[in-house]
């Protein structure tokens, strides 16, 4: 498996924010966001199997892991191996995906964040995912203006999700505008800033 870094850290984003976090970032992304705050994810990384990865994490310490890209569900068979060794050894695992690749075989051992694409983005997710979205799960929209929110309020609309809803900001956008946005329209989500931007952290 091809991964970028393995550390330690803040969950900045989706249900568990602020909790400790070892995150596993894996690298190749299929997709070219304009807004990418990870380019250095898209290609590249180090060969790594399934016992480096999980000696690393063990190292590391805690029980709680974060397993993004990059897309990481680019790693296919080889990290679902991976993944359902680490949830037999008792680790709570989420896993970021970018909702083009169908996450349903990882969902017995991980809770899923689908990264919902905006327009501003300059690509699309497949919208049939959400369907597949659980309560355990959860849906992220980062949003870079209002008509970024109003997509995504159409997309709320025409797919209703089970799991909790995200609108997280570009950094440097009018997060202002998007909570005005959010409460003016009464939408089931919350605003989420990106913490550990806020902590200078990666």
């Amino acid at each position: 498996m091809k991964v970028s870094e393995v550390f330690r850290s803040i969950q900045g984003e989706g249900k568990r924010q602020g909790r400790p976090c070892t995150f596993i970032r894996f690298a190749g992304c299929n997709l070219r966001c304009s807004w990418c705050d990870t380019p250095h994810a898209r290609t590249g990384g180090t060969e790594m199997d399934e016992e480096e990865i999980a000696s690393r994490v063990r190292e590391l310490g805690g029980t709680y892991l974060c397993i993004t890209g990059g897309e990481p569900l680019l790693q296919g068979r080889s990290l679902l191996s991976l993944l359902m060794s680490l949830h037999a050894e008792g680790y709570l695992i989420d896993i970021e995906t970018n909702g083009t690749i169908d996450f349903s075989p990882f969902q017995d051992c991980a809770g899923i964040c689908m990264d919902v694409k905006c327009p501003s983005s300059g690509e699309e997710s497949d919208l049939s995912l959400l369907s597949r979205i659980t309560p355990e799960d959860s849906v992220k929209f980062v949003v870079s203006d209002l008509a970024d929110c109003e997509y995504a309020a159409r997309v709320l609309e025409a797919h209703p999700v089970k799991g909790e809803v995200f609108f997280s900001p570009v950094e440097g956008s009018d997060a202002h505008a998007v909570a005005s946005f959010l409460i003016g329209r009464d939408l089931p989500a919350r605003l989420q800033l990106q913490l550990h931007k806020a902590l200078g952290v990666r």
